[in-house]
C-alpha cells in the first residue's frame, strides 16, 4: 500500500552539515547508513522542519545555519492524494537568523495550522530511549506532537497557554498586583489549559482503543492532570471557573515558588504494557523502546484512517536495543503499514531484511549521498 504522502525530492541549502543538497528519497522505505557525525540527523532533523514546531532536536533556529552561513532553506516535494505539494522553510539573508518563515506551495500558508492540517511527521530518536526515566517536560512535548498530528491548532494553544503563564509569572516576580491584568492573564491560562487538556485527553483515549501495531506491545497510555479529572467529571466552562479560582488562591504561593504550581504544564503521560501492566518507568530499554515504536507506529494508522494520511515517521537509530525478532516485526510493520519512513543506521548489515523493499542510502561526512548497494535499488 502506498503512503497517502509521500516525500519525492528534499532540497537543503547551508542547512548543518550540508552547503547543498538535492535529494530523490522516493520510496515507502528510506534507509541511511553512515557513521556518527555523517549528516544523518540531519537530514531527518531538515525533513522534521518542514512542518510546525522547532523539529525532532528542539534547537533554536539560528544553530541550524551551517557554520559561517546567514541563512539557511529547506525545501520539500511531496506526493498527496490531491496531487503534488512543496513546503520550504528557512531564513531569509536580509532576516533576523532565527526569525522563520514557511512557503506552501509558493505562497506564505495563513497560519501554522493550515501548514499542519497538510502536513505531519512523528519521530523517535536515541534520546527518547529514556523518555519514561527522566522530567514529565519531555513527555509533554512528546505527546503534544502526536496531539498536533490531529489538531493542528493544539500548537496555538498550547504557545497561548505558556504566553499567558509567562506574563503572570512576570507580573508576580516584580511584585506587581494589578489584580485587573492578573485576571486577564488568568482568565487567558484557563481557557488555553483546558482546550490543551481536552485534546491530549481525547488522544490518550484514542490511542488506548486502537489495536496493537503488529507484533508490538499495545500500550496503555495515561494522563496525570488535574485539569484532565475535572474535566471527566464537569464541563469545560465549569473547569474554565475552577481553574481561575485556582490560579488566583495561589498567587501568593506560585510568587514565591516561581511559576504556577497547577496548570496544563504539570501534566504527565504515563504508559504501560496493556497486557502485563508492566509500567514503562520499570520496564527494561528494550521493553520501552518496543512500547513507544508501538505507540508511534498505531498513531501513524490512526492518523491515515482518520486524514486520508499518515505522517512521515523519521525513526533515528530505531534498531538499538531491539532483539531480532523486533527488528523483523518493525521492518514488517513499516512495509504494510500506509506510511513513509526514513531509518537511520551506522550499517547496513542490520538492514538486510530489507533488501530490494527500501531504498538505501550512504552518507558521508562532508554531505555526500550516494545508493546502498547493500540494500540494492
Amino acid at each position: 500500500m502506498r503512503p497517502g504522502l509521500r516525500l519525492t525530492r528534499l532540497t537543503l541549502s547551508q542547512f548543518r552539515s550540508y552547503a547543498a543538497l538535492d535529494w530523490r528519497p522516493a520510496a515507502d522505505v528510506v534507509v541511511m547508513t553512515g557513521p556518527n557525525g555523517a549528516g544523518k540527523t540531519n537530514l531527518l532533523e531538515a525533513i522534521s522542519l518542514l512542518a510546525p514546531g522547532r523539529g525532532l532536536r528542539g534547537t533554536r533556529i539560528a544553530e541550524v545555519i551551517r557554520q559561517g552561513q546567514t541563512a539557511w532553506a529547506v525545501h520539500g516535494r511531496f506526493e498527496t492524494p490531491g496531487g503534488e505539494m512543496e513546503i520550504g522553510t528557512g531564513t531569509a539573508p536580509e532576516a533576523a537568523s532565527d526569525r522563520r518563515i514557511f512557503r506552501l506551495d509558493g505562497v506564505a500558508p495563513r497560519n501554522q495550522a493550515e501548514l499542519g492540517a497538510r502536513y505531519a511527521c512523528v519521530w523517535l530518536t536515541p534520546q527518547m530511549d529514556r523518555l519514561f526515566q527522566e522530567g514529565a517536560s519531555g513527555r509533554r512535548r512528546f505527546l503534544d506532537r502526536l496531539v498536533y498530528a490531529f489538531e493542528p491548532s493544539h500548537a496555538r494553544e498550547v504557545a497561548a497557554y505558556e504566553a499567558a503563564m509567562a506574563g503572570r509569572n512576570r507580573l508576580l516576580a516584580e511584585g506587581r498586583g494589578d489584580r485587573v491584568w492578573l485576571a486577564g492573564l488568568e482568565d487567558s491560562m484557563a481557557r488555553h489549559a483546558v482546550a490543551v487538556s481536552a485534546a491530549r485527553a481525547a488522544l490518550v483515549a484514542r490511542m488506548n482503543a486502537a489495536p496493537a501495531a503488529g507484533a508490538f506491545p499495545a500500550a496503555l497510555l495515561g494522563l496525570a492532570c488535574e485539569i484532565g479529572q475535572h474535566l471527566a467529571a464537569h464541563p469545560a466552562v465549569e473547569t474554565e471557573d475552577w481553574l481561575r479560582g485556582v490560579l488566583q488562591a495561589n498567587r501568593g504561593a506560585d510568587a514565591a515558588a516561581g511559576s504556577a504550581r497547577q496548570g496544563a504544564h504539570r501534566a504527565d503521560l504515563t504508559m504501560a504494557d496493556a497486557a502485563t501492566g508492566l509500567a514503562a518507568a520499570q520496564a527494561s530499554t528494550g521493553q520501552q523502546k518496543a512500547l513507544l515504536l508501538g505507540m508511534i507506529l498505531g498513531h501513524a494508522g490512526l492518523l491515515s484512517a482518520a486524514r486520508g494520511f499518515a505522517p512521515l515517521l523519521l525513526l533515528d537509530e530505531p534498531l538499538v536495543h531491539l532483539d531480532a525478532t523486533r527488528r523483523d516485526a518493525l521492518f514488517d510493520t513499516l512495509l504494510r503499514l500506509p506510511a513513509q519512513s526514513f531509518l537511520t543506521g551506522t550499517d547496513s548489515g542490520p538492514f538486510l531484511a530489507l533488501r530490494g523493499a527500501a531504498a538505501g542510502f550512504m552518507v558521508q561526512p562532508g554531505g555526500d549521498l550516494r545508493a546502498d548497494p547493500a540494500l540494492g535499488p
